[in-house]
């Protein structure tokens, strides 16, 4: 679900901009308490890029892949032969994990990071399914990136038990701890400190 989206099934005008009046529109319609919305939207924030992006771009270039996957591309030739192909890339990278198949079942680019907090591998996909009851999810995953990215993203929430960190309340080292969570490190932790600090202004 796109912003646009989420702010049709809000009621509210829907022009793709995330200020306050989506902000309150959007946490009662998610059922979500001002404090818990304002971590999870900060977090979708930055992880969707602003709200413009539910699926997981992977066209990287060799030196990309080198960086960000230089475990699975330990020679620059392997990179290069990879380069710039989505779908190669994620079936590599994916593969025989995370409930996928090997690299030629092609389940690592089916099941790439879709959502508002991308969802990622099979195994994934099929607890969200059975999770939420939507069993259609797993021949038609880009449900996950259109009607049900918000929900995959409370769906992280909920399993990981975030809302136990984001009850907190609202400060660095809350807002660190949370993205360790959801990251798995720290990357983007400065634009993530300040989207919770704008969406809190919003209380």
């Amino acid at each position: 679900m796109s912003l646009t989206k989420l702010q049709e099934s809000c009621g509210i005008v829907a022009d793709g901009v995330f200020g306050k009046n989506t902000f309150n529109a959007a946490a009662k319609h998610l059922n979500l308490t001002p404090l818990r919305a304002v971590h999870f939207f900060a977090q979708c924030a930055h992880e969707t890029g602003g709200f413009r992006a539910y699926s997981e771009n992977l066209n990287y270039s060799a030196d990309g892949l080198k960086k960000t996957f230089g475990k699975y591309f330990p020679a620059n030739a392997l990179a290069l032969t990879y380069a710039r192909k989505p779908e190669q890339i994620a079936n590599r990278v994916y593969g025989n994990r995370l409930g996928n198949g090997d690299e030629k079942s092609g389940d690592g680019y089916r099941y790439r990071g879709r959502g508002a907090i991308q969802l990622t591998g099979k195994s994934n996909y099929q607890a969200f399914a059975d999770y939420i009851k939507r069993p259609e999810i797993m021949d038609h995953p880009n449900l996950v990136a259109e009607e049900l990215s918000f929900e995959s993203a409370l769906y992280f929430f909920n399993k990981n038990n975030l809302w136990r960190i984001a009850d907190k309340g609202v400060s660095d080292i809350i807002i660190t701890e949370l993205t360790k969570r959801i990251n798995g490190g720290i990357n983007g932790l400065a634009d993530r400190i300040k989207l919770t600090n704008k969406y809190n202004s919003y209380l």
